[in-house]
């Protein structure tokens, strides 16, 4: 296992708005996705004939609908109005369903990743630049996945696109930057090692999200939203240029 859990070098000051962001995800999974997810749903309720037929011709070989029934929660109901959905797009949905997640790790990843990588990111574009490139990239993360699967009517979620994008801008400005990843080959070896970001950062595209895609990995990840993102992320810190830091003297 190779985990990322931090870079250098790292620019000074606080950057507020990739804390905002972290917040922002976090508050939510604890006001909506953990209490939601301890309430079962009434058999009877309208919504759930609703998500059952729409997800009907989607459901792994073996699993029938009463199975999905009985484990379905007041979350699955809500991810299935406010994430994403190709059979049914929604414009509000492209920008909600970046703030859900699916499970604590799920949750965990996303802004462990948004942490290691946001603040360099910030200091390049500012906060409302960031916001702005965090959304854009996310819009187009769930737009690439749409690609590939247009009539999907199973909700995507999460903030993976969007902390994607944040990614390829990374690879575009800091390159030759570090990533520190702890490493768990036990028995061979564990602990800590830094590597260039661009080799990280590459492995993470074409390992992680390109492999998978084509030859097939593990369901329920949208690779094709992480592809999106990180093209998107990255075309846009050409376009835009070696924009100078806050703080030039922290970058190598």
């Amino acid at each position: 296992m190779l985990l990322p859990i931090g870079d250098y070098p790292n620019p000074s000051g606080r950057h507020w708005m990739t804390l905002a962001l972290i917040g922002a995800n976090v508050t939510v999974y604890l006001l909506v996705t953990l209490p939601l997810s301890a309430q079962p749903v009434h058999p009877a309720d309208p919504r759930v004939a609703e998500y059952l037929h729409a997800l009907a011709r989607h459901l792994p070989p073996g699993v029938s609908p009463s199975e999905i029934l009985r484990g379905l929660t007041e979350y699955d109901l809500f991810a299935f109005r406010w994430g994403f959905r190709p059979a049914a797009m929604s414009a509000t949905d492209l920008f909600t369903s970046m703030f859900l997640h699916g499970s604590l790790m799920h949750l965990v990843g996303n802004m462990l990743y948004l942490w290691i990588y946001g603040n360099n990111v910030e200091d390049r574009l500012g906060p409302a630049g960031f916001l702005l490139a965090y959304l854009a990239t996310g819009v187009a993360a769930t737009a690439f996945q749409t690609l590939f699967n247009p009539t999907s009517p199973v909700p995507m979620i999460g903030a993976s696109g969007a902390i994607s994008g944040v990614l390829g801008f990374y690879l575009r400005w800091f390159p030759h930057h570090y990533v520190k990843l702890f490493v768990f080959l036990f028995p061979f070896y564990v602990g800590t090692t830094l590597l260039p970001a661009s080799l990280v950062l590459w492995a993470y595209l074409v390992l992680d999200n390109l492999v998978p895609l084509f030859f097939g990995g593990p369901a329920g990840i949208a690779h094709g939203a992480h592809i999106g993102g990180f093209i998107a992320g990255f075309a846009a810190a050409v376009a835009l240029g070696r924009r100078p830091a806050r703080d030039e003297s922290d970058f190598g």
